[in-house]
């Protein structure tokens, strides 16, 4: 959420920001209801001492034993009048929040502008397209080849965008999940955490999935207000809300493994083959609580700590910059790494990575208490995916595949697997 100082002192840079996104937000309510709000505070404060003084003197008037009734009658009319105000400021307040919560983050000035994915701008590309010499197969055929895949059992179980993994593709699954753990919390830092898979409103409004993408959302009956997770970043991020840390301790960095869920309302049929969009993934998540100082560094190394695991399993990719107009709602800037699929002969997302200022610390009230004392202030938000493990298995089965429709194995899997195949 946007600070609603800012928004009011710096409107035309805010209006311009917005633009650069084509985010079409009206900010006059804004500044219509912050100027209501202004008069009102004025209009009880003077109320409120008119109150005070009338009160004194209704003593004063009957210790000389005169006649209070009238000053008795002021004194409840002028607090109906307080209430009533008190009443009207609290339904401001909700008017300013309810337009603030559908303003999106502003753009990073570092973010190239345009419209569209197709602005997004290649930062760099590493290792070399696979080349085939013989008929390429897509990652669903490779899978029904090796008995690894079965996406009509899923569907029979539950129903579309669902798959069932058996043997070596389990194995992989599960050897994918541990290789990235263990990269990320004993070379890069971060406490691994297994947070519940399952969070309340709160939770998806501090990190920005509610109000604004409750339609992608699966929501339990009951309790009516629980949701499974849509991705680790939303428990994680929550780990803290609400609390004041210590300067000394940032940055905070956790990796998590967990399962993730998405009704995929807005995608409209895309990739409904295979498991590039699924309804139920997983991915190995990390999250980065930072000094706003520092946020704009630990973004590039959260984003080359995702890129390690690419390049350790030896899959080209690329890294790109996310135009403005291709940002996700809470995000300031964003990196996405994209990795070649040869069935498709084009790079797909594998990870975002994103800094979010303190966009999501104001929603979610995430501030910590300077070293050297005074006022809290909020934290900056960072998380990637370090790496979405379905996606990263479909590009292991394509960039890795053989002739008779097998697969090779990354080699620093091979520890977790206890077993190799051959070429």
């Amino acid at each position: 959420m946007l600070d609603l100082k800012y928004v009011l002192a710096h409107l035309e840079l805010v209006r311009a920001a917005l633009d650069k996104r084509r985010a079409e937000v009206d900010l006059q309510p804004l500044v219509r209801l912050d100027a209501e709000r202004r008069k009102a505070i004025i209009a009880v404060e003077a109320l409120k001492k008119e109150r005070n003084e009338a009160s004194r003197s209704i003593g004063q008037k009957m210790k000389a034993g005169e006649e209070v009734g009238a000053i008795r009658e002021s004194v409840r009319a002028t607090g109906e009048r307080i209430k009533a105000l008190d009443e009207r400021l609290k339904e401001i307040g909700a008017e300013i929040t309810a337009i603030l919560e559908t303003i999106p983050n502003l753009p990073d000035e570092s973010c190239p502008v345009g419209v569209d994915e197709s602005a997004n701008r290649v930062e760099r590309v590493w290792g070399e397209k696979p080349t085939f010499d013989f008929e390429l197969r897509d990652h669903v055929d490779l899978g029904v080849i090796t008995e690894t895949l079965d996406f009509e059992r899923a569907a029979k179980i539950t129903g579309a965008r669902f798959a069932v993994h058996y043997g070596l593709g389990a194995r992989l699954k599960r050897a994918l999940v541990n290789f990235m753990l263990d990269l990320h919390t004993e070379q890069h830092g971060y406490r691994e955490v297994i947070p519940p898979f399952i969070v309340n409103r709160d939770s998806l409004y501090g990190t920005g999935q509610l109000p604004k993408f409750e339609e992608d959302l699966f929501r339990l009956q009951q309790p009516a207000d629980w949701y499974l997770i849509p991705t680790a970043e939303v428990p994680v991020t929550n780990l803290h809300r609400g609390e004041i840390l210590r300067e000394e301790d940032l940055p905070l960095r956790y990796t998590a493994f967990t399962p993730c869920f998405r009704a995929e309302a807005g995608s409209h049929g895309r990739d409904v083959r295979g498991l590039i969009r699924q309804h139920q993934f997983y991915k190995v998540e990390l999250v980065t609580f930072s000094r706003p100082e520092n946020s704009a560094e630990i973004l590039e190394k959260l984003t080359s700590h995702a890129e390690e695991v690419l390049r350790r399993l030896g899959l080209h990719y690329r890294v790109v910059t996310l135009a403005t107009g291709d940002l996700g709602f809470s995000a300031a800037k964003t990196y996405d790494l994209e990795v070649w699929l040869p069935s498709q002969n084009t790079f797909r997302e594998i990870s975002s990575c994103s800094n979010f200022g303190d966009f999501q610390a104001r929603r979610a009230e995430i501030r910590y208490r300077p070293a050297g004392g005074g006022k809290p202030r909020f934290v900056h938000t960072l998380n990637g995916s370090g790496l979405a493990v379905g996606r990263t298995l479909v590009a292991i089965l394509e960039q890795y595949q053989q002739v008779d429709g097998g697969f090779r194995l990354p080699k620093v899997l091979e520890p977790y697997l206890h077993s190799r195949l051959l070429d």
